[in-house]
């Protein structure tokens, strides 16, 4: 049984950076890929970047490609969101999660952690 637990959100100004992290428990973090997804208020849940079990080949959504990056630590059992350039539509709750499906849709994904705030302010 994995269990995650994202930290790192806050209050950012537009422009501003800001990391998040996803500490996962367990020893089979290293066979999962990590996701993470976003839930604005009266929004649906959504894709934000995943990456693969050994660190590779990370992609993310267009909305985001460029300013994010994600990454992770097999050792530390970490997972890692870098945010740069924020813009007042990243504001959101953030998620982490394994991937359980093949897609990029929520219901691919479980595991999920309770997910961290991330305020931009303009």
């Amino acid at each position: 049984q994995v269990q995650l637990v994202e930290s790192g959100g806050g209050l950012v100004q537009v422009g501003g950076s800001l990391r998040l992290s996803c500490a996962a428990s367990g020893r089979t973090f290293n066979n999962y890929a990590m996701g993470w997804f976003r839930q604005a208020p009266g929004k649906e849940r959504e894709f934000v970047a995943a990456i693969d079990p050994n660190g590779s080949s990370p992609y993310y959504a267009t909305s985001v490609k460029g300013r994010f990056t994600t990454s992770r630590d097999n050792v530390k059992n970490m997972a890692y969101l870098q945010m740069n350039r924020v813009e007042p539509e990243d504001t959101a709750v953030y998620y982490c999660a394994r991937r359980l499906g093949l897609g990029s849709k929520p219901r691919d994904f479980g595991s999920w952690g309770p997910g961290t705030q991330v305020t931009v302010s303009s």
